[in-house]
């Protein structure tokens, strides 16, 4: 049976970021890393080409492509979050050492691959009513980190 899997092409950081993730992820794990064969265009003997990941029970393809990749806002990977704290400390973790907070709730790590750290609830927040929508809606456009118990309040009506 088919199965669809990410797949990330990275410049020649694949490893590290394979790493840091397993860094910021309870659960994530390295399950496989493949070495360049010694025929161009592996960049040195023994490089990493590709580090496969196991990350919140999602499996990832990361790979050194070399030069020409670059990651775009265009595709992101969603982190749904139970709690604020977690809010906080996925956020935290993905910025760390050079990443970068963004509005909205998005971010970029430190690799450049964009990020949502979200509440788990927010298409509940979103959804039935359209001025209830509006409201939460509004309230997004102003954060950058989301804020959990604002966007409750917004849904209910109340001021934040």
């Amino acid at each position: 049976m088919a199965n669809i899997v990410t797949f990330l092409t990275y410049r020649d950081r694949a490893e590290e970021a394979a790493k840091f993730y397993c860094s910021v992820f309870p659960d994530a794990r390295i399950t496989n890393t493949v070495p360049y064969p010694d025929i161009p265009p592996a960049p040195h003997p023994g490089a990493v080409m590709i580090v496969e990941l196991d990350m919140l029970g999602q499996h990832y393809i990361l790979l050194n492509g070399g030069e020409p990749f670059r990651f775009t806002d265009g595709i992101s990977l969603a982190v749904e979050c139970e709690t604020q704290d977690e809010i906080d400390r996925y956020w935290s973790a993905l910025t760390a050492g050079g990443g970068e907070p963004g509005p909205c709730g998005w971010l970029k790590d430190k690799f450049g691959v964009s990020w949502q750290v979200m509440p788990k609830q927010i298409a509940e927040l979103v959804s039935r009513d359209p001025v209830r929508a509006k409201r939460v809606m509004d309230a997004v456009m102003k954060m950058g980190k989301l804020d959990l118990a604002t966007l409750q309040r917004a849904a209910q009506g109340r001021a934040s």
